[in-house]
């Protein structure tokens, strides 16, 4: 599955930054407002030392790591939503991700200026909030002109049921608060919902970012933040993006380490990132290997066989007969396919095995 995260932030709180260092691509980082001017979308590799070990062992021709894409949008202001700063345009570059990374600035440097003029990342937190609260009440006006009357007068029960969704959201949005406030009653009401594609929906990883001495511990601006945001169910990741994007232009994965132990750091941002946003959007890997290729694939946990074999091709959805599934522990210690048949390691699992993460996976299907 395709994975989709968009930055969000003030002017210069580090956005371009953390996203070159995130990413291959590289965006402008320059010390004035507005210096993204198109959409940056960049692909980073997610780093799983499982994948590793599988090829190790395979040896295949091809290795496959699975991928997040990121997509770095121009800094809004205040009023974005009204079309101020660079406008709503770049709101609506992040409505198809499948998250958002929310970065805040919470380091002090009299040489970057503040759009605000001072250093405050909880009032900064709640502009932002607000412009995305603000672009999602429009969406839902909006379709409500829309449907309402064909909600009252007609017999369309999808129609009434989504006046109903949108009344809850429009509730919510009207007291400030976000769309993720809402709780919908069942799986029927949260696949109208989605179709809406409202922005304060999506789940939010909140990135401080810090000065190198604070890249560990944080700071007093980081334990704001954690305060302001113990409520919402949202991660929290400290980062020093300067930092990280220094160590992103290192050519070896040595002197990357090297760096990282430096300044106190077990792992980089990038995989602390990533990991972050796995948890927050409920995901896991399985594994295909063999003399071919050996790759990762990235499924939404709590998914059966059948959809896990969907994600390499509708196809195997489609024709699904069984799954062979060998657990990742016994196939790096038996050291291949081969001996974990005769040890009696690979399981037979039909359409209601729940995959776990870590699985290896052969489909078996009829088309």
């Amino acid at each position: 599955m395709a994975l989709q995260c968009g930055i969000v932030g003030l002017p210069n709180v580090g956005k371009s930054t953390l996203f070159n260092s995130l990413s291959n691509a590289k965006a402008q980082a320059a010390n004035f407002p507005f210096c993204t001017i198109e959409p940056n979308v960049g692909v980073i590799t997610v780093p799983d030392e499982r994948l590793t070990a599988l090829a190790k062992i395979d040896n295949p021709r091809k290795v496959v790591p699975t991928t997040i894409e990121i997509v770095d949008i121009a800094g809004l202001v205040k009023g974005a939503s009204k079309g101020e700063g660079l406008g709503n345009k770049f709101l609506d570059n992040i409505r198809n991700t499948n998250a958002i990374i929310h970065v805040l600035r919470c380091f002090d440097n009299g040489n970057i200026t503040h759009v605000d003029g001072s250093i405050n990342p909880v009032r900064d937190k709640e502009i932002i909030d607000t412009e995305l609260q603000l672009k999602d009440l429009e969406t839902v006006e909006n379709r409500l002109s829309k449907i309402q009357k064909q909600a009252q007068t007609g017999g369309d029960k999808a129609a009434k049921r989504l006046c109903d969704i949108l009344l809850q959201y429009k509730a919510a949005l009207e007291q400030g608060k976000s769309a993720r406030t809402v709780h919908l009653d069942n799986k029927e009401d949260e696949k109208l919902a989605a179709e809406l594609n409202l922005l304060t929906v999506k789940p939010v990883m909140y990135v401080c970012n810090v000065d190198e001495a604070s890249a560990v511990s944080g700071n007093e601006y980081v334990e704001q933040v954690r305060e302001a945001i113990k409520e919402e169910g949202a991660e929290l990741l400290i980062v020093a993006a300067a930092t990280e994007a220094d160590i992103a232009e290192l050519e070896t994965y040595e002197e990357r380490q090297m760096f990282l132990e430096e300044v106190g750091l077990s792992e980089s941002g990038v995989a602390r990132l990533i990991k972050s946003a796995y948890r927050l959007l409920n995901l896991e890997t399985y594994f295909t290997t063999g003399p071919d290729e050996t790759r990762a694939w990235t499924y939404r946990k709590g998914i059966k066989a059948p959809q896990a074999a969907g994600i390499i091709h509708t196809d195997f959805e489609r024709g699904f007969i069984r799954a062979e599934v060998i657990k990742y522990a016994d196939y790096v210690s038996l050291g291949s396919e081969k001996a974990c048949r005769e040890q009696g390691k690979i399981g037979i699992e039909g359409k209601e095995y729940v995959v776990q993460d870590g699985d290896i996976m052969h489909f078996l299907f009829n088309v």
